[in-house]
């Protein structure tokens, strides 16, 4: 049996991206069904000039799952150390499927103006999670996720299957601890509960090339939790429209203390090409598989949160994720159904 068969025989069956024409991306305006904002639907964010209103100090009442205490994660890497080294960031597209990684750091872009997020206990926040990942070696690392649907998160493809070839983590990763609206390490119980994953989905580009333009995936939830902490949608929009986008991406860096707390920053998008997005939004190692997202309002419909790529990569040039472009987005759709 092929290495090919073996990959659509697996569980976590990959399915196959196919690349577009080079230059500018044109379509129409495609989105996905509207995000929902859970149970607890009376806190509203509101919108100012595509960012943001951060949360103040008073917890919200509805406490949605039953809190169980947070694990230990003080010290644990972030994710994309197993495929990329102790420095994770761009690699070469050229050097896609051979040859070691070539990386840049993963840097905060001048000042760091992340804001702590407390309490997570709201829509947006609790719709992103912290992510406990299990390697298949019994390592552990930190991610993170965004509810798409009630039972599907969004995430990077190295967060779910790990490109370390001749080591024993190469391979899917054995499971996932999904803690959303995860707030304050140990200190506090975690608000939203948590859950644990085997079920993965990522693309043949990243699983069998470990092409960085494919780098995206998703995890399955085995119950329908969305329904209570919420989920974004997505969509596909042209170059231009995206350029004058404000991009929003909020997750759980790893060396920010207390471990387990949600930051969050936005700037406007820097620069697109036919597979990626790129930002000046600051973001480190921890906050891989982070949502990268928008405000949008539908024709004739509501405004919400729509997510525009999948933040994955850090560059001394600015940060990056994989974009929504038609195939992903029908991926996305498939995964979330």
């Amino acid at each position: 049996m092929s290495d090919q068969e073996e990959q659509v025989t697996n569980p976590h069956t990959p399915v196959t991206n196919l690349p577009e024409e080079a230059g500018e991306v044109v379509v129409e305006e495609e989105v996905s069904q509207p995000p929902s904002e859970g149970e607890d639907s009376e806190t509203v964010q509101e919108e100012y000039e595509g960012k943001e209103a951060v949360p103040g100090t008073e917890l919200a009442e509805a406490m949605l799952m039953q809190p169980v205490a947070a694990p230990n994660t003080a010290g644990l890497r972030d994710i994309a150390e197993a495929s990329f080294g102790p420095t994770p960031g761009l690699r070469n597209p050229a050097e896609a499927s051979s040859g070691p990684l070539t990386l840049e750091p993963e840097v905060v872009i001048g000042t760091d103006d992340r804001i702590r997020i407390t309490p997570t206990t709201s829509y947006p926040w609790r719709a992103h999670a912290s992510l406990l990942i299990t390697a298949r070696d019994g390592a552990q690392f930190l991610g993170t996720g965004t509810f798409i649907g009630p039972h599907t998160l969004t995430t990077a493809g190295h967060c779910v299957f790990i490109h370390a070839p001749g080591t024993s983590q190469h391979g899917w990763v054995q499971s996932i601890v999904v803690m959303p609206g995860r707030d304050d390490g140990t200190l506090l119980p975690l608000p939203h509960g948590r859950f644990t994953s085997t079920n993965f989905r990522s693309v043949v580009g990243w699983v069998n090339n470990r092409d960085p333009n494919y780098d995206y995936g998703a995890i399955i939830a085995p119950f329908d939790a969305g329904n209570t902490v919420g989920w974004f949608g997505f969509g596909v929009w042209s170059d231009s429209e995206l350029l004058a986008t404000t991009a929003n991406i909020s997750g759980y860096p790893a060396e920010k203390q207390p471990s387990g707390t949600q930051w969050y920053h936005s700037r406007q998008v820097a620069s697109v090409d036919t597979r990626k997005v790129y930002y000046q939004i600051d973001t480190t190692g921890g906050q891989s598989g982070s949502a990268v997202y928008r405000f949008y309002t539908p024709p004739g419909g509501t405004s919400g949160r729509y997510e525009i790529a999948i933040h994955a990569y850090g560059a001394l040039t600015g940060n990056s994720g994989t974009r929504i472009v038609q195939p992903v987005y029908d991926n996305l759709v498939a995964w979330k159904a």
